[in-house]
């Protein structure tokens, strides 16, 4: 995954929804190096964006809803919610928050697809997204899991018209030649109970050092330290928590 600049389509933010806002800063910062600078602006609510340097990789915020899970949402770049809303709704998803302004950043939506996986869409204004990519520290590869790889195929075809590659053990989605991200059918890998998700990879230099640093931190690691054929070198991580995200080795892509 090599998307320097937004791109229509493609993941271009991921942003945490913590019931801990202030623990959740302190464990990233420890474990990716994360600077923390929170928005001056009250009607920001405390939105928090996190930094590799003086690059933009992700934000954090506290929950808004008394239901609302502790976890990490991943953001397509969209040219027009509205239009995008009327997409998702007509391939079969739902709503969970109209179109609605952020501030002058830009406009956003958020959805379920028809299994039940959450994701958002971000059309850019003051603010484009993600302004570092595939680097240590920063957003490298997004993958959904799920129970119904041919729904899935149908509906963000339809929604983003993202092109499918489908290998013997993975699917990959991808936009104008370039990959970045795939789908892992949940099968009998997963309890039934556990819901379809989107989960964010983050780039690392060293999967086991930040796999080992990060149980150090209070993080569970849910998948240790693991060559994917044909693949790269990675992990999954629960922070202290409990939002679920992976690290794969820096520049590998999916």
């Amino acid at each position: 995954m090599k998307i320097t600049e937004p791109t229509e389509g493609a993941p271009c933010w991921v942003e945490l929804s913590t019931k801990d806002p202030v623990a959740a800063k302190a464990f990233y910062h420890e474990l990716f190096g994360w600077r923390v600078e929170v928005s001056p602006d009250e009607k920001a609510m405390g939105y928090t964006m996190l930094y590799v340097g003086e690059a933009a990789v992700a934000g954090l915020a506290g929950l808004m809803q008394p239901d609302q899970p502790t976890a990490w949402t991943v953001s397509f770049a969209a040219a027009d919610t509205d239009a995008c809303a009327e997409r998702i709704k007509a391939a079969g998803g739902r709503l969970l928050v109209e179109p609605m302004e952020a501030l002058d950043w830009g406009r956003f939506l958020i959805a379920a697809d028809p299994s039940g996986a959450v994701l958002s869409t971000w059309q850019g204004r003051s603010f484009g997204g993600a302004q570092l990519i595939d680097e240590p520290g920063s957003l490298g590869w997004v993958e959904l899991a799920t129970r119904d790889t041919h729904g899935a195929k149908e509906f963000y075809t339809r929604v983003f018209g993202w092109s499918v590659t489908v290998g013997e053990m993975y699917t990959q989605w991808g936009i104008a030649g370039r990959d970045f991200g795939g789908m892992l059918d949940m099968a009998d890998q997963f309890p039934p109970d556990v819901p379809p998700y989107w989960m964010p990879y983050f780039a690392v230099a060293d999967v086991d050092l930040t796999a080992e640093r990060a149980a150090l931190l209070g993080a569970t690691v849910t998948l240790p330290p693991t060559d994917v054929p044909d693949g790269p070198r990675l992990s999954v991580l629960r922070d202290p928590q409990g939002a679920v995200f992976g690290i794969h080795v820096a520049g590998s892509g999916g």
